[in-house]
């Protein structure tokens, strides 16, 4: 389905799509705003590119929903000791990290919305503050992890628990690593990618038009910030369920 939402934010500043298309391939030759050879029209080419996306975000659902599965039969088995082990996470780093990855997406949301509206700076700076949160973030997670490694949480590396249950506390740690750390590299991907869009959109390679790219990285975006938000909670908050 085509957006029309920045053709009509276009219009509504008393200008036409054919002249903002003039006015692009005047400033970099390699824009055009002819579909690839495979697709009849921009439209198709936008639904494909949609469509893509979103099947490649179901295959990513079906990978971290076997980790979450996997979590929570365990956690089934044994609730006393991966509350226990829950414990020894940092509520509050984690909090942080989600209030961050919350306006993460915001700030994603608002550089779509700028993309389709034509607006050139505040897309650039929307996608530079996404970018700037999604470093916060694997800041953060850097010292939490750097913290885990001083206590001797680190499963075959540098575990030293002595406590009860120890081989099962630290399946929990396993599990943890795991989902934390694939997330972190998915994050860290999206980072890259973001950090590649803004460059792009500095250059005014995304006017209304051409906001597609821009759109399917806002999903990539916000499909990881919900995988924490559904890791936080599992993770951190089960101590106190």
């Amino acid at each position: 389905m085509a957006d029309t939402t920045g053709q009509a934010g276009v219009e509504d500043r008393g200008l036409k799509i054919e002249d903002i298309q003039l006015k692009a391939e005047e400033r970099d030759p390699r824009f055009s705003f002819t579909p690839a050879h495979q697709f009849d029209d921009l439209e198709q080419q936008h639904e494909s590119a949609s469509l893509g996306m979103w099947a490649f975000i179901a295959t990513e659902v079906m990978f971290f929903g076997g980790l979450f599965m996997a979590y929570i039969a365990y956690r089934y088995s044994y609730p006393d000791v991966f509350a226990a082990a829950s414990r020894r996470l940092e509520e509050l780093l984690g909090g942080i990290n989600t209030a961050v990855l919350l306006t993460s997406s915001l700030t994603m949301a608002l550089a779509v919305h700028a993309a389709q509206t034509g607006r050139r700076k505040p897309l650039v700076a929307f996608l530079l503050i996404t970018l700037l949160l999604g470093v916060v973030f694997m800041g953060i997670k850097a010292l939490e992890y750097y913290h885990e490694y001083e206590e001797g949480l680190i499963p075959a590396f540098n575990f030293t628990y002595a406590g009860a249950d120890a081989q099962k506390v630290q399946l929990f740690f396993v599990l943890y690593f795991l989902m934390t750390g694939l997330h972190a590299i998915h994050l860290t991907i999206g980072i890259g990618v973001v950090l590649v869009v803004a460059l792009l959109a500095w250059r005014g390679r995304f006017p209304p038009e051409h906001a597609t790219p821009v759109e399917i990285v806002g999903l990539y975006w916000h499909f990881v910030d919900i995988v924490w938000v559904f890791l936080f909670p599992l993770l951190y908050l089960i101590a106190g369920a």
